[in-house]
């Protein structure tokens, strides 16, 4: 799409200014490296916009720092644009803790339920469900419910969700897919992550 010429034009009756300003679900998955940070970049561009943000982080532990989240936080409420930011869980994607109190299933299916919450109330105009199709991929949230409610969800509330191994119907529904794939990254090489780069 050269030069953001559409290929085609849908026969939809609705004007290209109504085309440009309808709602967007789209998808960041694969195995490389950039999903969350494309989709804060995202977050960004929509802050500059005016639009309130929502994020959702579904894997992220409460001790853990990203840059991206010291960054939109010290933009919430400049210019008059909130931004919000949730975590749940306890890291509990790549740790399984044995024996933990926490139900990190109940805690999804909360951090889901919020969101169903958030969209109808239209309180956001940009969500962020970072690293959410884990989630999905474990049983703690129904794919079905999520494609349902975001295709029903009101006004023009854009919604990017990140993580690996998206479900196939969750790839079909979104309006835009982007699979990040791994050419080459340092811990090819024995070198860890880094902050700056990698948080």
């Amino acid at each position: 799409m050269p030069q953001g010429k559409v290929t085609t034009v849908p026969d939809d009756g609705l004007t290209t200014r109504q085309r440009r300003r309808q709602a967007v679900f789209a998808v960041h998955t694969g195995p490389g490296k950039g999903k969350s940070t494309a989709a804060f970049g995202m977050a960004l561009r929509a802050w500059s916009a005016g639009w309130p943000i929502g994020v959702f982080q579904f894997v992220k532990s409460q001790k853990w720092k990203v840059g991206e989240e010291t960054a939109l936080k010290a933009l919430d409420g400049v210019n008059g644009t909130p931004v919000t930011w949730h975590k749940m869980g306890e890291g509990w994607s790549w740790i399984q803790r044995a024996g933990t109190e926490r139900d990190h299933a109940a805690e999804a299916a909360e951090g889901w339920a919020q969101i169903k919450r958030d969209l109808a109330a239209e309180t956001h105009k940009f969500y962020v469900l970072d690293e959410f199709t884990y989630p999905m991929k474990w049983g703690w949230v129904d794919v079905a419910d999520v494609i349902a409610t975001l295709n029903d969800r009101p006004g023009t509330q854009h919604v990017v969700i990140t993580g690996r191994d998206a479900h196939p119907d969750l790839i079909a529904a979104a309006d835009l897919v982007t699979e990040m794939t791994k050419v080459k990254h340092p811990m090819d090489a024995g070198r860890k992550g880094q902050q700056g780069i990698e948080w």
